[in-house]
């Protein structure tokens, strides 16, 4: 008799997210391929009837399945991604159809393992399946999450965030980080890894990597402030002063004062601090460096300086967070305490 395999069910609805949608059955289907040996995947499409569900992008799809049929039958991962609509002053609001919310709670109590994706996060929270969790959702949509449902502990950064078995995603394209972090919990991290490196994606992006990634943030309109940026984190290390990063320009200070001013919003010193702390924390996510040494390739200089960036920009300590986010196996190599 074969493996058993995993079937994970995406929920249908009018309006609903393309890339919702399609790209966690490609990032499954890779899996099998990468691991032929283990329990593989089956995706189903469900919806409440099997007509077409057009997407928010105009393109329709074609249910496997309705909500009636899976009732009866086990899940191993529900996803639910999700919809929204603008309004006139350009605000975006998630689609939330109270049918739906019925199905998902109905089809949750026959589910090992319960995923949103994007807002589909604010339909999980409707069925009261967010109640006392911690979850993400696109930033967009975070305060009215957060307000609408204050027993959730709505964390707008990370780019995905589990609790227990409920996981949400926050923009789109986290679908496909999901999906990896999925396959990594079921299947292992090397095949998460293969299957990462056939999407031609970053490798695994940690669950806590933030939604505003420091160096791509800031879309630079000059070649000037382009370049620059380049050489802040080529030399983050290295000491940074205005002075520094004039001479590297060939401007004078007070230009590129104006410049970054300007063009980022900013002073030279709190970018080149943003992008230090940004560094620091991929390296606590994914290194066992102690955090002397992160202060110091960094270019923070000390564990000081380094804890007081970290409170100041994050509002949690280095060892905080590297407990939090870290994603490589905990040696004890890194244990110099933060400073009261």
């Amino acid at each position: 008799m074969g493996i058993e395999r995993r079937r994970i069910v995406i929920v249908l609805f009018e309006g609903i997210d393309l890339l919702d949608v399609t790209g966690p059955p490609e990032v499954f289907s890779l899996a099998r391929r990468e691991s032929p040996d283990a329990a593989g995947y089956d995706v189903v499409l469900a919806a409440e009837t099997l007509d077409p569900v057009r997407t928010g992008a105009g393109v329709r799809v074609l249910p496997d399945v309705t909500f009636t049929s899976m009732a009866r039958r086990s899940i191993d991962t529900l996803v639910v991604p999700g919809a929204v609509e603008v309004d006139g002053d350009g605000r975006v609001h998630p689609l939330i159809d109270p049918a739906v919310v019925a199905r998902v709670r109905q089809l949750a109590r026959r589910t090992r393992r319960i995923t949103s994706v994007c807002v589909g996060a604010h339909i999980l929270a409707a069925a009261g399946l967010l109640d006392g969790k911690r979850a993400t959702t696109h930033w967009s949509t975070a305060q009215q999450l957060a307000a609408d449902h204050p027993e959730i502990d709505v964390d707008a950064d990370p780019i995905f965030i589990r609790d227990g078995d409920v996981w949400t995603g926050a923009g789109i394209s986290s679908c496909l980080d999901l999906s990896l972090a999925l396959i990594a919990d079921d299947l292992g991290e090397d095949v998460a890894l293969r299957v990462a490196r056939q999407l031609v994606m970053y490798l695994k992006r940690p669950s806590g990597q933030s939604q505003f990634s420091v160096p791509l943030e800031q879309v630079a309109t000059t070649r000037r402030i382009e370049d620059l940026r380049h050489f802040i984190l080529r030399n983050i290390g290295a000491r940074l002063t205005v002075a520094d990063l004039a001479a590297a320009a060939h401007i004078s200070d007070r230009q590129l004062t104006r410049i970054f001013k300007n063009e980022l919003g900013t002073t030279p010193y709190a970018y080149v601090e943003s992008v230090r702390v940004e560094t620091a924390r991929q390296r606590l996510e994914s290194t066992d460096d102690t955090l002397d040494r992160v202060a110091t390739t960094c270019g923070l200089g000390s564990v000081d300086t380094l804890v007081r960036a970290f409170r100041r920009r994050l509002d949690v300590t280095p060892t905080e967070y590297r407990r939090r986010f870290r994603t490589v196996p905990d040696s004890g190599a890194h244990g110099i305490p933060d400073p009261d």
